[in-house]
């Protein structure tokens, strides 16, 4: 099975210059943790509610005027919509993480998350086990 046939084809976005308020209220609205950011280039980055809360509100920075670029990571894991699921599965797990932009032709045109993957012929121990390897905590920073 193809990552075309999982993933979600409706997608928002933000743009770098959007500001943190407007990607929170966007998460709000459509019940998601994270938004593509969007140029007329394409993909520039990804923005969570996880950077929202560590990279700006916790360092005490104004959601209203900071914008999305300063806070959102710019070095995204990307699936293509023809890649094979047990491999994105594999590339989830080792990368932790929950949710993949799908670029086609340096064009976003959907996302791929566990909650899809686990819709799929993936066993539940294959699922399972992505979903162990993408909880495992990470050491807190020392700061």
């Amino acid at each position: 099975m193809k990552v075309r046939d999982v993933m979600t084809k409706s997608i928002v976005t933000v743009s770098p210059e959007d500001t943190i308020k407007d990607a929170a209220r966007i998460m709000q609205q459509h019940n998601i943790g994270s938004v593509p950011v969007v140029d007329a280039t394409g993909l520039v980055g990804i923005v969570t509610d996880r950077d929202i809360v560590i990279r700006n509100i916790a360092k005490g920075q104004d959601p209203f005027s900071t914008p999305v670029k300063n806070v959102m990571t710019a070095q995204v894991l990307t699936a293509t919509p023809d890649e094979d699921v047990q491999s994105i599965s594999k590339k989830m797990s080792t990368q932790q993480v929950r949710r993949l932009p799908v670029v086609e032709n340096q064009k976003l045109v959907g996302m791929v998350s566990l909650g899809d993957l686990a819709t799929t012929g993936m066993t539940n121990m294959d699922a399972s086990e992505a979903l162990a390897e993408i909880s495992k905590p990470s050491k807190p920073l020392n700061r």
